[in-house]
């Protein structure tokens, strides 16, 4: 047997089920309330676009029979620069939202990835596979090579060093002092 055969023979190969990492991970719940709360006043604003460009086309709807010429032209122009400023606008809004997202997760993901490595490294394993992509070419598997609760207790040990998602910051307006500047506080009593 040669030792690049021994080696192989060795490995040893886990696999976990991320979803249930990421169900069961420190600070999501946070991160997630943190998000829907930001995403409020995002999703209000996409409403009222909405809702705005919907009573432009119920009115384009009723006005375009009696319309004629140069006065059709012009009234189907603006309602053309209003959809487009729309999808601009809207785009903005999802792209804005997704990387807020991202932000909230990242040290999530972060610590998921940390402890995966650890429980890696710990356990000597070559491979740890997840099944809960939704391609995972795993048909069969002993569930003692289930290592999603030793993840989860790893993470959870970590959970006091991971840092709390940050709130986001007022995206509009000056900054109430330039950067570097603090205000004193009164002496308390």
């Amino acid at each position: 047997m040669s030792a690049s055969t021994a080696a192989q023979a060795q490995q040893k190969f886990a696999y976990v089920n991320s979803q249930a990492l990421m169900a069961s991970a420190p600070g999501r719940t946070e991160a997630e309330a943190a998000y829907e709360k930001e995403m409020g006043p995002l999703r209000d604003k996409m409403n009222k676009l909405q809702d705005s460009l919907q009573a432009l086309q119920e009115g384009w709807a009723k006005e375009e029979p009696t319309l004629q010429g140069a006065a059709k032209e012009a009234r189907l122009k603006v309602l053309t620069e209003k959809q487009q400023a729309w999808q601009t606008q809207a785009q903005k809004l999802q792209e804005q939202a997704q990387t807020r997202q991202q932000e909230l997760m990242a040290p999530i993901m972060d610590g998921i990835r940390k402890a995966l490595d650890d429980v890696r490294a710990e356990g000597g394993y070559a491979f740890i596979f997840d099944v809960a992509v939704e391609m995972p070419y795993i048909v069969s598997a002993d569930k003692n090579l289930d290592i999603t609760d030793r993840v989860v207790a790893k993470l959870r040990l970590s959970a006091p060093k991971m840092a709390a998602p940050a709130t986001a910051k007022p995206s509009t307006g000056p900054a109430t002092a330039p950067a570097g500047i603090s205000t004193k506080k009164p002496p308390t009593a």
